[in-house]
């Protein structure tokens, strides 16, 4: 007896489940929402997917990552444009990553970062070193007599 009614109630359960109206499970958020399907929106515990250009260089919202963990809001500009005796420093920056701003020439008022190590303008001179006063620059020339020389330039900061 207990088997028969078990059974019974098994039977409408299910059956009672499956004529259930499905129009109005559908219409339930209608009057909650105003988004048209709000179960397919992005989950907002998971970051938003970036699309990288195709540069190379991920520039996002006004900054850009120069390396892993670096960002920066100025755009890495090519030094390689730059002529050494019209450089003019600006300011130094001194820590573990020194860099050095400088305006291209006296009537620019463009500032332009450089670090040590960078090669500038189109003989290739390099930026050996910033200190405190200002920075000092090597170039590489060939003398008269053939040999290679090192020529160091020292541009002291700018009033």
């Amino acid at each position: 007896m207990s088997r028969a009614l078990l059974l019974l109630l098994g039977t409408v359960a299910v059956l009672g489940a499956t004529a259930a109206p499905t129009a109005a499970q559908e219409d339930f958020f209608k009057d909650k929402t105003n988004l048209e399907n709000p179960l397919e929106i992005r989950d907002p515990f998971k970051a938003p997917f970036v699309n990288k250009q195709s540069t190379g260089k991920d520039v996002r919202k006004g900054y850009y990552v120069t390396g892993k963990g670096q960002y920066s809001n100025l755009a890495e500009s090519a030094a390689t444009d730059l002529v050494v005796g019209e450089l003019r420093v600006v300011g130094v920056l001194i820590g573990r990553e020194r860099r050095a701003l400088i305006n291209a020439n006296e009537a620019s008022k463009k500032v332009i970062v450089l670090k040590e190590g960078m090669k500038i303008g189109n003989e290739g001179a390099e930026l050996k070193a910033i200190l405190p006063g200002g920075v000092i620059i090597v170039e590489k020339i060939v003398n008269v007599y053939g040999q290679e020389e090192y020529l160091e330039t020292v541009i002291p900061i700018s009033k």
